[in-house]
């Protein structure tokens, strides 16, 4: 039985389907869009360490209050000597 003549005979599916199609729409294009992203890293052998790249300057969250970076003595001592 095709899906559209199930629709046609069993109306109360309806609204089930429409609401289920712009659910994945929406999860798909979320998904999409995160990848997109630039703090999303797929590519591990181009960019092995991508943490050290980030700007602290840029939010990272959804929602960021009173946020100032600090730089931490040791670890810019521990990156120093590394590189």
């Amino acid at each position: 039985m095709n899906i559209f003549q199930l629709l046609r005979k069993k109306k109360e599916l309806i609204p089930l389907v429409l609401m289920m199609t712009a659910a994945a729409g929406g999860a798909s294009s979320f998904a999409v869009y995160s990848l997109q992203k630039s703090d999303v890293i797929i590519d591990r052998k181009r960019n092995p360490e991508p943490w050290e790249t980030v700007d602290p300057n840029v939010p990272r969250k959804l929602l960021t209050i009173n946020q100032q970076w600090k730089p931490i003595e040791e670890l810019q001592k521990v990156q120093r000597a590394t590189k």
